[in-house]
């Protein structure tokens, strides 16, 4: 049965998509823009409006900050939020804010980023936001392309896809957001370890009804609301983590995951681990996210210690030991026992998107168990146009 929201979302979009389909216009408006439409790298034609306007959904540019201990008292411990760690700043930004403005532009630990989330394609990802040298400042277009969000700097106007950090219309036309390594966890893993971390306020501001889910369901149905193009090797709404060494990308079922915690992978002749930690909700089930079903999350690093590639097993308890010193080690890829205790190992670049989301930009991505030998060694990655790098 469709909810309010998709049969609204539904009869918005039918108007402009009807005259974009019959007619030479573009589906979307382009009055207001200051942006270089001249310019771009992606068919006009494949951006659609999502339903709110520019800056419908605001973007929070003056972040306020609690304490673990005052945000304890609203967050329940399975809620997911979105952790970035730089230079000893711990900062957790949770999905139930993030649902509502889908970008923050923040300073961690003195580096300028965007932390943002395309809750239609659940892509939690943080950017460096320097360009060229200059700090740019995001905003939401109220378009998407693919379902995926259409950013927009404030600086140029230029429009950005949020799914791949590239710019495809405007002045910035072919530059490139760097990807920073941030990863969705529960509140209570954040909570226990970073006791001394930040958590975004949902002081914004901003009268929102943070904790409820806009998107009810979202993650139950079977295809997207919007179309997208890509491979259908994967169901379309699985959560996958895409992990990117280099150019290099992998794609790995969160099934494979639950069943082993934890996976040894080559991608791009980089080893890698990738632990599994039951226990954090997804932010598109239940109405109230408190409620809604647990879907886990993924940490990934680099298994090396100093000269030494690592291969690990899952034990008991939630840890990991290396089998080359016996050591064990957290989710968080700290050694807690063993030769290497105190060790940390080297956070890698990843996110957990709907598969849909990922494939409809970089379709030939290898994924684990279907494109893979046993060790998670792609037999090749060709390049694409439209994939980050």
């Amino acid at each position: 049965m469709p909810t309010v929201l998709s049969t609204l979302r539904g009869f918005s979009l039918a108007v402009p998509l009807f005259f974009a389909l019959f007619s030479n216009t573009l589906a979307f408006d382009r009055s207001g823009w200051r942006t270089d439409f001249s310019k771009h790298a992606v068919p006009l034609e494949e951006i659609l409006p999502g339903g709110p306007p520019k800056d419908g959904i605001p973007s929070i540019d003056r972040p306020r900050f609690e304490s673990v201990t005052e945000a304890n008292r609203s967050l329940e411990e399975k809620e997911p939020v979105l952790v970035y760690v730089h230079r000893g700043d711990a900062r957790a930004y949770p999905l139930r804010i993030l649902l509502w403005h889908e970008i923050v532009n923040d300073e961690v630990g003195g580096r300028p980023v965007a932390v943002t989330f395309c809750p239609l394609c659940n892509t939690a990802i943080v950017f460096d936001r320097r360009v060229d040298g200059r700090v740019l400042d995001f905003g939401t277009t109220g378009n998407l392309r693919h379902s995926d969000l259409v950013m927009y700097d404030r600086q140029t106007e230029s429009w950005w896809q949020q799914a791949t950090g590239e710019a495809i219309v405007g002045e910035l036309v072919g530059r490139k957001l760097t990807f920073l390594p941030a990863r969705t966890t529960s509140w209570k893993g954040f909570r226990e370890a970073f006791p001394e971390g930040k958590v975004l306020s949902r002081e914004t501001g901003y009268a929102r009804a943070y904790g409820r889910n806009p998107y009810p369901g979202y993650d139950r149905l079977d295809r997207p609301y919007f179309p997208v193009p890509g491979t259908r090797r994967l169901p379309m709404m699985a959560r996958v983590v895409v992990v990117q060494a280099g150019s290099s990308f992998l794609a790995v079922p969160f099934d494979a995951l639950r069943k082993s915690r934890v996976l040894d992978l080559e991608v791009g002749g980089t080893p890698v681990v990738l632990f599994y930690e039951p226990g954090t909700r997804s932010a598109l089930d239940d109405m109230e996210i408190r409620h809604s079903r647990e879907v886990g999350s993924v940490a990934v690093f680099r298994r090396r210690s100093g000269e030494r590639t690592l291969t690990f097993r899952a034990l008991p308890g939630g840890t990991f030991a290396d089998a080359e010193t016996g050591s064990v080690w957290t989710v968080n890829g700290r050694a807690l026992s063993g030769p290497l205790e105190g060790g940390r190992l080297e956070p890698v670049v990843h996110f957990t998107p709907f598969w849909f989301a990922w494939a409809a930009f970089r379709p030939e991505t290898p994924v684990y168990g279907l494109d893979t030998g046993e060790e998670g060694r792609p037999g090749r990655t060709p390049e694409s146009k439209n994939g980050p790098s």
